[in-house]
């Protein structure tokens, strides 16, 4: 396994969730670029310091026994990843304090390292909360591997903190160096909110929601196909985004009892305020989660699931498998997965290896849905 080797601290890390036989590692040139820089910054004796986006704990992990660190992001894993790696390093796990995406941040902050996340949207929402928690005295660098690295997150950096000024490349990887300035603390465009025809929903979506601003097409397909008739069955929507594929289930069929998990936390904020909205009398348990890993093996009658084919920047259908594994085990048997997704991804393969039988509900030039028995 690769090591993490810098000014700071010499580090063991690995990915969450783990892969066997990766190629991948989990931290970046950017990462390591941005320590290096750390490294020769003068800074006040245990500086507070927050970390945004930290992907798997490299930072943070790093800078723990040296400072006070807060963490925070919107991605569950990316947090349990940090807490599995402070203790494959024998860091204590309370070295890092986490906030989650959607709680407040605890600032002011002597430091402060950005890693630009791919969804522009949550980096936005970010800075705009940050405003209050930095002054002018703030050191704030933001980091990206160059091919991640758009214009418009510096245009970002400049309208909510101040001027930037960006590091030459180095492995690919550049810095983005903000001058913190007096700017009147913005009032965040999140979340957004887009109608659905049938059934009528109003649906919210705070800034870390996939396909934030309309209906994604891949669930579009899947919403009419949708099971009735379910009884009491305990449906759980896995990756639930902003709820709608639970929302409608439990439309459909009254006395089901609906779980929704995400990773995202403001998806789960987003799913929260959505069930709230449209069926506040009904019980539903929703949670941000690794996946099913949380729900009891055969416990569940059907998961609905329109899978992600990437883990941040990586794309691959490794979250998308796992998540079938999940919930071949968190099934009863005879239970039934709905998956949706994009014919090229030939996801069939996958359930076949897994499922008693798997079953093609419909297909359309792009998507395909499946329905896979235990």
């Amino acid at each position: 396994m690769p090591i993490l080797n810098t000014h700071f601290a010499q580090l063991d890390l690995l990915r969450y969730p783990e892969q066997n036989n990766s190629p991948l590692q989990a931290f970046d040139a950017a990462d390591e670029y941005l320590l290096k820089h750390l490294g020769g910054c003068t800074l006040p004796a245990n500086p507070r310091t927050l970390v945004l986006n930290d992907s798997f704990g490299a930072l943070a992990a790093s800078l723990c026994t040296q400072m006070t660190v807060h963490s925070s992001g919107d991605s569950f894993l990316a947090h349990q990843g940090l807490r599995n790696n402070l203790k494959r390093n024998q860091l204590d796990e309370n070295s890092v304090h986490i906030i989650k995406s959607n709680q407040p941040l605890a600032g002011p902050y002597d430091c402060v390292l950005i890693c630009i996340p791919k969804t522009l949207a949550l980096l936005e929402e970010q800075l705009i909360r940050l405003q209050s928690h930095i002054t002018t005295h703030t050191l704030i660098v933001a980091a990206a591997m160059v091919k991640h690295l758009p214009r418009s997150a510096g245009d970002l950096l400049e309208r909510y903190l101040g001027p930037v000024q960006a590091s030459l490349a180095e492995k690919k990887a550049r810095l983005l160096f903000v001058t913190p300035t007096q700017i009147t603390q913005a009032q965040s465009p999140y979340p957004s909110v887009y109608s659905l025809e049938q059934p009528q929903l109003s649906l919210r979506n705070h800034a870390g929601v996939f396909c934030r601003e309309a209906l994604d097409i891949g669930t579009r397909f899947l919403l009419p196909h949708l099971p009735k008739n379910l009884g009491d069955a305990r449906v759980a929507d896995l990756g639930c985004g902003n709820g709608v594929l639970g929302l409608v289930c439990a439309i459909h069929n009254p006395h089901a009892q609906l779980v929704l998990v995400d990773e995202s936390y403001m998806a789960v904020q987003s799913a929260q305020e959505n069930w709230q909205h449209a069926l506040s009398e009904r019980e539903v348990t929703l949670y941000a989660g690794d996946g099913l890993g949380a729900e009891p093996a055969n416990s569940l009658d059907v998961v609905l699931c329109n899978p992600p084919f990437h883990q941040q920047q990586v794309v691959g259908d490794f979250l998308a498998r796992r998540m079938f594994q999940q919930s071949h085990r968190a099934l009863k048997i005879g239970g039934e997965l709905w998956v949706v997704g994009n014919r090229h991804l030939g996801y069939h393969v996958t359930l076949k290896r897994m499922f008693r039988e798997v079953e093609q509900v419909a297909t359309n030039a792009k998507f395909v849905i499946f329905k896979a028995h235990k």
